[in-house]
Parts: structure tokens; C-alpha cells; sequence
């Protein structure tokens, strides 16, 4: 036993000696080296790929919080409070994105320990007197990183708009300028295409730097360039009546006309008909007195709190509704106005017009109220009670009664060239019908003047107010006799004749004129796409079409399929109007389509544009074509049909699009920094325009795309 553990201890004084460690390392070293190495690189490649889980959980949750800030138009920035180290101070406004960001901090772990770290991390390095350059702490959380995700959420947007439109294979474009709260003239361009449903979206916010025909067709071929689109795709495009866009030779429209014959202008009818109802408001004075004054008056009231205070008093009742300025790009907002006080044509039970004249001489007996404001007041009063004022009302509540309803329609997301045609004509032919006849419009006035009365003698406050009940006659000016002549007897003219020859017929006539005239365009491409109309199935079926019949959209349609001739386009129309009946009765999904609304009642300064779900009416252009893609027809026996329709469709262009894309415009611009960028703006406006495009986007997908920004982050994250 001692031998043995005369041996054992031997062994352990050598096993401790630095010999036989620095042997066993070097046997270790020579004999396992790559299996040391993979298991230390194991265990580091193990612990980085969780680091790399982490950021990206990190960035998803930013990813999403852009979203809901584009979403809403916000801005995400603070002018300063923006460093990390400052974000456990809850008393300081860090800008919504960081403080919706320490906010979801307070529920996330995940979010709460990268939020943790970056604030630790950041107090040492700003405490430190070391040197901290650009790069040295990367927090997810700055503006670069945010800036980026912003870039890469525009981007998929517009790449996938682009992909919609190839699918399409057709598109028509809408382009219209307007100025930012930064007085820079803003350029929306609108891709209108047909997938399942009409789809009209934006797909670039450009700063205008001239205004000239050619200009407009190079910002579009940039666009549509940097979207990967073809020109050759596109068949038509819509624009105001300015001299740019409508000039002869030199025109927006005339250019690309040049480039492709088949391409096709419409002058947006929403455009038309503000042009038609700005010329009926301005061509006798007595319209433009009546419209001024609504304008005054709303605008007197607004200009003080106290005369705002008198107007609550006085319209204490549920359907209270602040009155509102006209504003001239709001192409409602006349009849608006118009119908606020005056209720509508004969019926002036919901108007305003009590009250409104009640408040005015309030603030004329106001003795605190300034001289000069009280005269104001009084000669706005004297004015609404005017004869004269009321019968001008009428006539123009009579006429919006008929243009409306089509305005509205105009700006809808659904709307079809047929249609639309059909609706003018319908109007116009209304507006012929009652343009003589000023005795119904005389008889409203004395309605409206009799209820008024017979309010304001209700009235406990013993008012001396009363409407003026007719026009005042006027006598003829008499010329002064000469020697020798023969004395002439006094004249009077007939004060409601006059009004009526002047102000009624002229109103009526310049309305139906400026309808006509303004609306008469691509008369013979229309003729060839009412065939496309369900209501002339019948038609089609019962006599044989005319041998020019289609003729003109066929020449519109071999640049895409060349067996798009006259002959075949008649037969399959021949062929599916003959089955419509049948086919029809199948069930057809609703569909999508933006339209025109009334505000609320107490708060109705606008119409706004939604979004509401129909029904197939089986009986307009949109439902043949769903039936044709229901029934696999496209590609089958109507395969030129499917694309005559989807021409037509196209072609329908709005500006509802444009309209929408304005007001959040100076939506968002009112919200962020006047330093934003243009290119950031862009961003912004497509996040705010296409939300449904936008909170579909994929969030790895956004991720890969920041990756690449740069190779710090590629291996942060990938």
C-alpha cells in the first residue's frame, strides 16, 4: 500500500507540474483543434442568431408604430428630446414615435429590455469625455433607422401598385397640381386599372418646377419609368381645362396624343361641371350679391367669439350647424352654404334663415359692439331680407336640386363614361324643362316668405323684422321733353317680368349652354362604348348593328390583341347580349366603390368621400365584366369583350382620387415639420392614401429591405 500511494503521489505532483500542462495543451491543440473550434464558433453563432431574433422582434414593433403614424398622417419627430438616453424621463415630449414607442415599452418585455439597454448604453457614452462618433451606439430607434423604414414602406407600396397595373395590363393616368402649406406646387399622379374591381390610386407626390405641357410629360415619363411601366399601356388621361394641360399644340394632352394617336383625353366631368356651375353663379350680379353675402355673413360671425357666442344662443336647437365660408375649390360648398339658410327649394323648414337673421340684429343692438360692426350687421340683415335675395336663392336651390346629385356621381370611384354621359343628359334635358318656368320658382319664394313671417311674429321678443313679401317696382327714367314735343305719360315696368327675363332666363340659360358646351367631347368613341351599356342589350339583340358600329373603340383595341377587329368585337357583343338574361341571374359578389356623402348635420362643412360596399346591379358596364371574369370568359369564347370592358373601365376617369389626395396633403403637411423633405412627404402620402395597401404590407419583408441599407445593418439583422 505505501508503494502504492508512494506512486499516486508522484503522479499528482506531475499532473500539477507546468511540464505536463504545457504538454497536455499542446496534445489538446494538435490533436482537437477543429473540434474546439466548432464548438466555440457554435456557441457564438448560436448566441448571435438570438441577438439577431431580438432586433428584428425590436424592429417589427417599430415597423408597425410607422404604420399607424402614416396611417394617420402624424408626425413622428421631435425637434429635440430625441436622444436615448432621455427616454426614461416621462416628463418630456419625445415626438410620437418614440413615445408610442416607450409606451408599448411598459407591456413588451422584448421592447422593454432593448429600451433598457439603449438607455444605459447611452448615458455612458454621453457622460463619457470620450470621443462618440456617428455609428457608435445602434438603437433601432433614430431617425436614420425610422427614415429608412419609411423609405421601405413607400417603396413596396408603389411595387405593388406597380405589379396591380402590369396584371392589368392597362391604365389611364390622372395628373393635378396643388400648393402645400410650404407654398410648393405639389404634382399628384393616379394610375386608374381594372383587377377585380376599379382601382384608382396615387402612386407619386412630385414638386413642380414649371408648369409648361412638355414639363408634365416628362414628370410623367420619370414616374412611370421608375415604376417599371410601360407608356404603350397607357390609354388615356384626365386633366382640368388649364392652358398647359388643354392647349392645342403645346398642351399636356396634345403631346401625348402625339406620341400615341389612340390615347385619349377626358376632361374630368367633375372639373366640367364646377366650370358650369361657376359660370351660372357669375353671370348676372344678383347671383354673385346672393353667394357673396352667404360668404360675408358666415365670415363676419366666425371673426369674433362673441358674435359666435350670439349665434349659439340663438340656434339653440338640435339641428344646429355652423355656418361655413364658401371656399372656391369645393365645388359643393355654394349649395351648401345656400341650403343652410335657406333649407330646401320650397321647403324652408330646415334652414337656417331665422336664426341667422336674428343673430345679426342682436349684434346691431349690441351696444358694446363697435359702430362700424353693427352697421355691418344691419346691412346684412336688410340684405337677407330682400325680395330679391329669396327669389335668386330659389332659383339656384331648384337648380342644384338637378346638378348635385350628378356632382356627386362624378366623384365617385365607380363611375363609368356611360354612365356619367347618360346622367348630363338626363340633366341637361331637366334643366330645359324648367327654364321658363320662373312661376313655380315664384310660388317657392312666396312660401318661403309667408313661413318666415309668420315665425318671426311668433316670436316673444316683438322683432319688427319682416321679408320683403315682392320686388320693389321701379319707375322707367323719364327723358326730359324739348320744345315743341309732345309730353309722354309715366312708364312702369313690371319689376317681376324684368327679374324674371334677366335673372331667371339668363341663369337657366347659361346653365343648359355651358352643359352643352362643355360636356360635348369624343362624341364618337362614346357612341361605340354606349353599345358596351346592359340597357342596350335588347337593341343589340332585336336589329343588327350598324356596319361602323364599334369601329372607332376596335382601333383603340389592336394594340393589345390584334384580333380586336370590328367584326369580331360585334359578334361576341352579339353572342353575350343574346345569354345576358341567363346569365345575369347568377350571383355576382358585391364590389367596393367610393363616393360622395354629406357631413354630419351639426358639423357639415364638407361632403366626404367613402368608402361603401354595393350590390351588383347587373345592370352597368363594372357588372358584365365581373360576370365575364366569374365565368372564366375572359380567356374563352369573350375574350375581346373582357378587354372592351375593361377599356371602358379604364378609361372612367374621376376626381375623387385627386380630391382626396389633396385634402391629405395638407393634412399631413399642416402635421409635420416644415423641413420634411419632399421625398419624405411622397412617403407619408402614400402611406395616408393607400392604408389598406400599406397594413397588408408584409413586416420581414419591410425588415430585408432596411437590411440592405447598409452592411452594419445587414449584420444586425440578417
Amino acid at each position: 500500500m505505501s508503494d502504492w500511494r508512494h506512486v499516486h503521489l508522484r503522479t499528482e505532483e506531475h499532473e500539477k507540474s507546468t511540464a505536463h500542462q504545457t504538454c497536455a495543451e499542446a496534445f489538446f491543440l494538435r490533436c482537437s483543434k477543429s473540434n474546439i473550434s466548432s464548438f466555440f464558433a457554435g456557441s457564438q453563432m448560436s448566441a448571435h442568431r438570438e441577438q439577431v431574433k431580438k432586433r428584428c422582434k425590436v424592429l417589427e414593433r417599430v415597423v408597425d408604430v410607422v404604420k399607424v403614424l402614416g396611417k394617420r398622417g402624424l408626425s413622428y419627430r421631435q425637434v429635440e428630446n430625441e436622444a436615448a438616453y432621455t427616454l426614461d424621463d416621462n416628463t418630456i415630449d419625445h415626438g410620437n414615435f418614440l413615445e408610442l414607442i416607450v409606451l408599448l415599452g411598459k407591456y413588451d418585455i422584448c421592447l422593454r429590455e432593448h429600451l433598457d439597454g439603449c438607455v444605459e448604453k447611452s448615458r455612458k457614452l454621453h457622460q463619457s469625455s470620450g470621443s462618440r462618433g456617428r455609428g457608435s451606439l445602434i438603437t433601432l430607434l433614430s431617425k436614420t433607422t425610422v427614415n429608412s423604414v419609411i423609405d421601405a414602406l413607400g417603396h413596396l407600396i408603389q411595387e405593388s401598385i406597380a405589379s396591380d397595373v402590369q396584371k392589368a395590363g392597362m391604365f389611364s393616368v390622372q395628373l393635378d397640381t396643388t400648393q402645400d402649406i410650404t407654398s410648393y406646387d405639389q404634382c399628384s399622379v393616379i394610375l386608374r386599372y381594372v383587377t377585380e374591381a376599379v382601382q384608382e390610386r396615387l402612386v407619386a407626390i412630385v414638386r413642380c418646377e414649371a408648369s409648361t405641357g412638355q414639363y408634365f410629360v416628362d414628370l410623367l415619363s420619370g414616374v412611370l419609368e421608375h415604376l417599371n411601366l410601360d407608356k404603350a399601356m397607357c390609354i388615356g388621361n384626365a386633366t382640368d381645362g388649364a392652358s398647359n394641360m388643354q392647349g392645342q399644340y403645346k398642351g399636356f394632352s396634345a403631346l401625348m396624343t402625339s406620341q400615341s394617336p389612340t390615347h385619349v383625353h377626358v376632361w374630368c366631368y367633375a372639373h366640367v361641371l364646377n366650370l358650369v356651375l361657376a359660370n351660372t353663379t357669375q353671370t348676372v350680379t344678383e347671383s354673385g350679391s346672393l353667394f357673396n353675402l352667404l360668404n360675408d355673413i358666415a365670415v363676419f360671425i366666425k371673426e369674433s367669439y362673441q358674435r359666435v357666442n350670439l349665434w349659439e344662443k340663438q340656434t339653440q336647437e338640435t339641428r344646429h350647424r355652423r355656418l361655413s365660408p364658401i371656399g372656391e375649390t369645393r365645388w359643393w360648398a355654394k349649395h351648401d352654404a345656400l341650403r343652410k339658410i335657406f333649407g330646401h327649394f320650397g321647403k324652408p323648414e330646415n334652414g337656417l334663415f331665422i336664426d341667422a337673421v336674428l343673430t345679426l340684429e342682436a349684434i346691431e343692438k349690441w351696444e358694446k359692439e363697435k359702430p362700424a360692426v353693427r352697421a355691418k350687421a344691419g346691412g346684412f340683415k336688410e340684405c337677407l331680407l330682400k325680395h330679391e335675395t329669396v327669389l335668386t336663392a330659389q332659383i339656384f336651390l331648384r337648380v342644384f336640386e338637378q346638378t348635385t346629385p350628378l356632382s356627386k356621381y362624378l366623384q365617385s370611384k365607380g363611375m363609368d363614361n356611360l354612365s356619367a354621359h347618360r346622367m348630363v343628359t338626363a340633366t341637361q334635358e331637366s334643366l330645359k324643362s324648367i327654364a321658363r318656368d320662373f312661376t313655380t320658382v315664384k310660388a317657392a319664394a312666396d312660401s318661403f316668405v309667408k313661413w318666415t313671417n309668420e315665425k318671426l311674429e311668433e316670436r316673444e321678443d316683438n322683432t319688427d323684422m319682416e321679408v320683403e313679401a315682392a320686388l320693389p317696382e321701379k319707375r322707367a327714367k323719364k327723358r326730359k321733353s324739348r320744345a315743341g314735343e309732345m309730353a309722354q305719360d309715366e312708364v312702369h315696368i313690371n319689376a317681376e317680368k324684368a327679374y324674371e327675363v334677366k335673372v331667371h332666363n339668363t341663369i337657366l340659360d347659361t346653365a343648359i349652354e355651358a352643359t352643352h358646351r362643355r360636356f360635348v367631347t369624343h362624341g364618337n368613341l362614346l357612341a361605340d362604348l354606349a353599345w358596351l351599356d346592359p340597357r342596350k342589350f335588347e337593341q343589340v339583340r332585336t336589329i343588327s348593328l350598324p356596319s361602323n358600329a364599334l369601329q372607332n373603340l376596335s382601333t383603340c383595341l389592336l394594340k393589345f390583341d390584334s384580333r380586336a377587329t370590328v367584326n369580331n368585337l360585334q359578334s361576341e357583343l352579339k353572342s353575350f347580349a343574346g345569354q345576358w338574361d341567363r346569365l345575369k341571374a347568377s350571383h355576382v359578389d358585391e364590389y367596393k366603390t367610393r363616393t360622395a356623402e354629406d357631413g354630419s348635420a351639426e358639423w357639415e362643412e364638407e361632403s366626404e368621400i367613402v368608402t361603401k360596399s354595393c350590390d351588383s346591379c347587373k345592370n352597368c358596364p363594372l357588372c358584365c365584366y365581373q360576370i365575364l371574369r366569374r365565368f372564366n370568359m375572359l380567356s374563352d369564347a369573350y375574350r375581346l369583350l373582357g378587354l372592351a370592358y375593361k377599356y371602358l373601365l379604364t378609361l372612367s376617369l374621376t376626381q375623387v382620387a385627386c380630391e382626396r389626395t389633396f385634402s391629405t396633403l395638407k393634412f399631413i403637411k399642416n402635421r409635420l415639420r416644415s423641413s420634411l423633405s419632399t421625398n419624405k412627404l411622397e412617403m407619408f402620402m402614400l402611406m395616408a392614401t393607400e392604408k389598406d395597401i400599406l397594413m397588408s404590407l408584409d413586416s420581414d419583408m419591410v425588415i430585408d429591405r432596411v437590411a440592405e441599407k447598409s452592411e452594419l445593418l445587414r449584420k444586425l439583422l440578417l
